[in-house]
């Protein structure tokens, strides 16, 4: 039966060409609008490291001396607290994260020094965040202790620098010291950024820095502050630095601290060993608020920042309002199509087609016609995201239509068409024979 009411549909498309273009054109419409902004917030809303996210956690300590009650503690950590949670080692993984600025040159190539970004971190990054490798390795966590002069530079500044051979070995002056590269990375490029994110960055409408490129070089954590101390930007102060030009016992936010926990167990354990911590520290009188401390997962970080800018919010908002308005119109098309067959309809009721019958062939009309729109809309979707790589957004070039979206378009195609078409085939299914034979 399905292969007769499949020729009725085309037989029935073939009649009434212009109303079945009109619909596809609704649906398809519907379809690439609604999909393109759900691309857009499926990539931004994503998890950037799929597998590994529930064991990373974010540390917020409230350092800061008043004793006013804030919802949430601050974003960033001064460095006596980052440090000393870091050196606890309490986690399976740790490590202090901050970038900067700085100034850099291939020492055994002619091109002229160029400002390029920095991340100081410690050993545990690359294996906590599973950066991949092209060539050599990270540093050892002895490299962190000895403040050793070794940097790891991106995919990026490798192709720029050195053509993308191989570089390990040769050196960088970094500012006013010079580094031996001992790793190239693949191309990598979580998104967000989530290892620097911080500061409500995205509630503000600000993505730059969280969906541009990853920091061209990085350095052991104590590596980068000597090389760079005095030039790390603050997240806020209360006081002026103890010593000048120097962050290292600033009353200042500026760190970011992340832990790695693989259990339940681990975490709870974290979790008091931090509350242990402010109270000890309250006791030293550094820090007055001891209820104002936490860890968050990666993804529950991402929530708390909302990750997802909120034009891009809205618009995904108006485009399914716009897809449901495609709908209401497909629906009034099929009723004008529909009851156009009336005679039709009341023939093969006269003949013996049951009620379900005439409702079964409508639906396959309408779930082709969805299909057609399905196709149309993926055409439209590809329009649109290729649209949006034009724009001057940070995150624009990284768009694109995954194999989930893929399906997905086709899959809310099919089934808002058959939407669409459940009223006028019930309608239709309704069509009286001898009213309808009485007018032949």
């Amino acid at each position: 039966m399905f292969t007769y009411y499949l020729r009725m549909a085309i037989r029935s498309f073939r009649q009434n060409g212009l109303l079945t273009v009109l619909m596809v054109l609704s649906i398809a419409t519907g379809i690439g609008a609604s999909m393109t902004m759900l691309t857009v917030m499926h990539f931004l809303s994503g998890n950037p490291l799929p597998g590994s996210s529930q064991r990373l956690f974010y540390v917020q300590v409230d350092a800061m001396p008043d004793s006013k009650p804030r919802k949430d503690p601050p974003d960033m950590l001064d460095y006596v607290s980052a440090y000393d949670l870091w050196k606890s080692k309490r986690g399976q993984r740790q490590s202090i994260v901050v970038d900067s600025s700085i100034r850099l040159q291939a020492t055994d190539t002619t091109m002229t020094p160029m400002m390029a970004t920095m991340l100081s971190a410690h050993a545990d990054f690359f294996p906590m965040f599973d950066v991949p490798f092209a060539y050599g390795s990270g540093w050892s966590a002895a490299d962190d202790e000895k403040r050793s002069r070794v940097v790891v530079i991106s995919a990026a500044l490798n192709n720029q620098l050195f053509g993308g051979i191989n570089s390990v070995g040769r050196h960088l002056r970094v500012r006013n010291s010079d580094l031996r590269i001992i790793g190239v990375l693949k191309p990598w490029r979580p998104s967000p950024k989530f290892y620097t994110l911080a500061g409500g960055t995205f509630a503000q409408g600000n993505t730059a820095d969280f969906y541009g490129k990853i920091e061209d070089v990085m350095v052991p954590f104590q590596t980068g502050l000597d090389i760079n101390d005095g030039y790390f930007q603050q997240f806020t102060c209360w006081g002026m630095p103890t010593t000048p030009g120097s962050l290292r016992n600033s009353p200042c936010l500026w760190l970011q601290l992340w832990v790695q926990l693989d259990s339940a167990a681990d975490i709870a354990s974290y979790r008091q060993f931090v509350s242990d911590y402010v109270a000890q520290q309250k006791q030293l009188g550094r820090i007055s608020q001891t209820n104002n401390a936490r860890i968050l997962s990666l993804l529950e970080w991402l929530d708390y920042n909302r990750v997802v800018p909120r034009d891009v919010r809205l618009q995904t908002w108006l485009a399914l309002a716009f897809l449901i308005i495609c709908l209401f119109n497909t629906v009034g098309l099929l009723l004008v199509k529909f009851l156009r067959r009336s005679g039709e309809v009341g023939v093969r009721r006269a003949l013996g087609a049951p009620r379900g019958a005439i409702f079964s062939q409508c639906l396959v009309e309408s779930g082709l016609i969805g299909l057609l729109g399905g196709i149309g809309g993926l055409l439209l979707t590809m329009l649109g995201l290729w649209l949006i790589r034009q724009q001057p957004l940070e995150y624009a070039d990284m768009i694109h239509l995954d194999m989930p979206m893929f399906l997905l378009t086709f899959g809310l195609a099919l089934l808002s068409s058959l939407i669409a078409g459940i009223f006028p085939a019930a309608r239709a299914a309704r069509i009286q024979p001898a009213m309808q034979l009485k007018a032949l």
